[in-house]
């Protein structure tokens, strides 16, 4: 595969072909992600299938990425016991949107989509905001549900640590949901371990 870190401008290599992770403790499941270079940007293709809360379900994601890892459309699917859903995200990558095909105001100043049901989406601010040692940076993102697939707007920060070695550490928090925790990423800037969600397998 051609390397597209420099196409890209982040401070990362370019992303495997393919990447994995295991989902435990806030859920049971599993997701697998294609990463395809398109034009000066990136579609990254994934589903992830779990068991959370006795509550079976799957998330399949088609994301578009422009050259500075900004997301310019997400297309979403999710099958449940509460039926099947879908969901067409679209943004101008200046942080204005679309759900539906309708104006969401309540996104506004949103440049990453975040999937609940995805470990792979942390990786979108990481590698736009491309931050130094010890820099803090809010990412305000539009997060999609994993079940009925709602759509939210949620607040959060990232802010990188020291790093070890080929990996990078960010602190990161979701007021919301009263959660924090350090993420740990590999070479590629994909999230190699998820505290109470997900570890990278592959």
């Amino acid at each position: 595969m051609a390397r597209c870190d420099k196409v890209i401008g982040v401070p990362f290599t370019a992303p495997p072909r393919t990447a994995a992770w295991a989902h435990q403790d806030a859920r049971t499941g599993f997701e697998v992600v294609e990463f395809r270079p398109v034009g000066d940007g990136l579609v990254v293709t994934g589903c992830t299938t779990a068991v959370e809360g006795g509550r079976a379900w799957i998330v399949d994601y088609t994301v578009r990425l422009d050259a500075g890892w900004r997301t310019r459309s997400a297309e979403v699917h999710g099958r449940s016991d509460a039926g099947a859903s879908s969901l067409f995200l679209e943004a101008d990558g200046a942080g204005h949107w679309q759900v539906g095909g309708a104006l969401a105001p309540y996104l506004d100043g949103c440049l990453d989509v975040d999937l609940e049901s995805s470990a792979m989406t942390n990786a979108l601010p990481v590698h736009r905001m491309a931050l130094e040692s010890r820099d803090r940076a809010a990412a305000p993102a539009a997060y999609v549900r994993a079940v009925g697939l709602d759509v939210e707007r949620l607040e959060q920060t990232y802010a990188r640590t020291d790093d070890d070695g080929a990996r990078q550490r960010y602190d990161y928090a979701a007021p919301a949901f009263d959660f924090s925790c350090q993420l740990v990423y590999d070479a590629a800037g994909l999230v190699l371990a998820y505290p109470g969600i997900a570890v990278r397998a592959g």
